[in-house]
């Protein structure tokens, strides 16, 4: 497990938010206005409606699973 900033994720990493101990599949980053727009899903639960999107400010320090 690594700690990286949004700007570093891809498609296909999985992912802890600060705070959360929940591992999450990142399907899609981009740029928005207030900092990296990511789509995700619960790692190993590719249930269908499970997507939700989140923004993450620029600072923001992620662990990203290997």
């Amino acid at each position: 497990m690594e700690e990286i900033l949004p700007g570093d994720l891809d498609a296909g990493d999985v992912i802890m938010l600060p705070g959360s101990g929940d591992e999450l599949l990142v399907k899609a980053v981009r740029l928005g206005q207030g900092g990296f727009i990511l789509t995700v899903s619960p790692a190993g639960d590719d249930v269908p409606g499970a997507e939700r999107v989140i923004t993450l400010a620029v600072a923001v320090h992620l662990r990203r699973h290997r």
